[in-house]
């Protein structure tokens, strides 16, 4: 049980987000298991939309 503000300094510990294994990008979630950037862990389709220039493993993607 969290008491309110003192513990809230306490949620900084600890990473988020690590490197993707398939887009490289530090954007895989850690606790939900998927990546923000790619979709992995998700989807087997890489996660993209048409307003979004997307770079996986550093090439663009269309």
């Amino acid at each position: 049980m969290t008491k309110g503000t003192p513990s809230m300094g306490k949620k900084s510990k600890g990473k988020t987000h690590i490197k993707c294994r398939r887009c490289g990008r530090v954007a895989f979630n850690v606790s939900k298991g998927y990546c923000a950037a790619c979709g992995f862990g998700r989807s087997r389709r890489i996660r993209r939309y048409s307003w979004a220039n997307k770079k996986v493993n550093r090439v663009r993607i269309r």
